[in-house]
C-alpha cells in the first residue's frame, strides 16, 4: 500500500467524508463528542498499531483532494424558487417592549412560520434577525416549486394576520410580513473555511429575491416575471409592475400576488388596503430614502387624501413608482404631527400639468398611526352627518 493510501489516512478521508454529509444535511456538523465517537467506530477499520490521530506526511507537492471529498465540499448551479419573508413593524417594536417580549413575539412568529414552509415541502436555509431565507427545489427539484412557494406565501400572510389578532388583545404592537419570491439559478453548496462553514444559498437569483422582497408593502407578496411565467394561469396576480434594482441595468418585472383561486387561497392584506379615505389639503416636506436613509434635498409636497393605509400626494415634479419617502406633514384636524412616516409610491397619475402619486405606509409610529385613524373617522363622520 502506497503513502498516500495509508490505513489512518484513509480513515481521516471517510471521517471527513461522513462529517461534511451530516452537517450538510442537518445544519450542523456534529459535536466533539459525536466526533470523538466517530473516530472510534472508523478506529475499529485501521490495523492495530495505527492511529487516527498518527501525524500524516507532508507530501512533497500538494497532494489533489479525493474526488469523493471534492464532490462532498464542492458547489453546483441548481434552478430553485427562493421566498424571502421579512417581518415588518418588529424594530418599533424593539423600541417599545423589553427583552423578554421582544424574544417570545419573534419567536412566536418564526415558529408559525417554519410551521407553514414544512407543510409546503420547503426547506429553511437560514433566520435573518426577523427574515427567513427558504428554497423550494433542494435537494431534489419537483415540478410545483414555485407553485408550492406561492401558497406557502399566501399561508404565511394568513398566519400573520391570526397573530395580529393576537398581539392585538395582548396590547403589542402589530407586525406584518412582506414576502418576495424569484425562480432563477443559485449556487447550493458549503462556503466558508476551516473555522466555520454552511451550506447555504448564492448567486443572482438569491440578490434578485432580497432587492424584489425590499419593494413589499405590508402584508405584501411580489414574484418576478419567472416565478409568475412557471405557474401561469394557476394564480391570480397583477398586472406586471416595471421597477430599477441595485446591481441590474434594465428595469425588472413584478408582478403581486391575489390569490390561488383553485386552492381556496387569497392574500389577507387586499381586504386590510380597504379604508375610509378623506379628502385634505396638508402641506409636507418629503425627502427621498437610499437604503433606508434620507438623502437628497427636501421635496415640497401636499397630502390631497388620506386613510389608515397610505395618501395621495401632490407633486411639483413626478417621482418614479417605487420610490421610498420620509414623510413630515402637520395634522390640523387633531393638532398632531407625522414626523419619520415612510411610504412607497405604488402608482401615479397626471391631473392637468400636476403630477400626483398614491403612497402606500411602509412605517407609522404607533401615535400617528392612531391619530390618522381617528381623524379619518371623524372627518367621515362630519361628512356623512352634514
Amino acid at each position: 500500500m502506497s503513502a498516500d493510501h495509508q490505513p489512518h489516512d484513509l480513515a481521516k478521508q471517510a471521517a471527513a467524508l461522513l462529517q461534511d454529509l451530516i452537517a450538510r444535511e442537518t445544519g450542523a456538523p456534529l459535536h466533539r463528542s459525536g466526533a470523538a465517537e466517530l473516530d472510534r467506530i472508523l478506529a475499529r477499520f485501521v490495523p492495530r498499531g495505527q492511529s487516527l490521530a498518527a501525524p500524516v506526511p507532508e507530501p512533497a507537492a500538494p497532494a489533489p483532494v479525493p474526488v469523493a471529498i471534492e464532490l462532498a465540499l464542492g458547489a453546483e448551479a441548481r434552478e430553485v424558487t427562493v421566498l424571502l419573508a421579512d417581518l415588518r413593524g418588529f424594530t418599533a417594536l424593539t423600541a417599545t417592549q423589553p427583552a423578554r417580549s421582544i424574544v417570545r413575539v419573534l419567536n412566536r412568529c418564526l415558529d408559525r412560520m417554519a410551521a407553514v414552509i414544512a407543510r409546503h415541502g420547503g426547506h429553511i436555509d437560514k433566520f435573518l434577525g426577523d427574515a427567513i431565507l427558504v428554497v423550494f427545489g433542494l435537494p431534489e427539484q419537483q415540478a410545483d416549486d414555485s407553485f408550492r412557494a406561492l401558497a406557502c406565501a399566501i399561508e404565511m400572510q394568513i398566519a400573520m394576520r391570526d397573530i395580529g389578532l393576537l398581539h392585538l388583545a395582548e396590547g403589542l404592537p402589530e407586525l406584518y410580513l412582506g414576502v418576495g419570491i424569484n425562480t432563477g439559478t443559485v449556487v447550493a453548496g458549503r462556503f466558508g473555511s476551516g473555522a466555520y462553514s454552511e451550506y447555504t444559498l448564492i448567486g443572482d437569483g438569491v440578490n434578485l429575491v432580497s432587492r424584489i422582497e425590499s419593494f413589499c408593502l405590508r402584508g405584501q407578496v411580489l414574484i418576478s416575471e419567472a416565478t409568475y411565467r412557471q405557474c401561469g394561469d394557476a394564480v391570480s396576480v397583477t398586472e406586471p409592475l416595471e421597477l430599477h434594482v441595485k446591481g441590474r441595468s434594465e428595469p425588472v418585472q413584478l408582478r403581486e400576488l391575489i390569490a390561488i383561486p383553485g386552492h381556496g387561497l387569497k392574500v389577507p392584506r387586499q381586504e386590510f388596503r380597504r379604508s375610509h379615505r378623506v379628502e385634505v389639503h396638508l402641506p409636507a416636506r418629503l425627502r427621498r430614502l437610499q437604503g433606508g436613509v434620507p438623502s437628497g434635498a427636501e421635496l415640497v409636497g401636499s397630502v390631497r387624501d388620506i386613510g389608515y393605509h397610505g395618501l395621495l400626494l401632490e407633486l411639483d415634479e413626478p417621482l418614479p413608482l417605487g420610490t421610498e419617502l420620509q414623510l413630515e406633514f402637520d395634522f390640523a384636524p387633531l393638532d398632531h404631527r407625522v414626523a419619520g412616516a415612510r411610504g412607497r409610491i405604488v402608482n401615479g397619475k397626471q391631473v392637468g400639468t400636476r403630477p400626483f402619486a398614491g403612497l402606500e405606509f411602509t412605517h407609522l409610529d404607533s401615535e400617528s398611526d392612531a391619530k390618522i385613524q381617528a381623524c379619518v373617522q371623524l372627518l367621515v363622520s362630519s361628512a356623512q352627518g352634514g
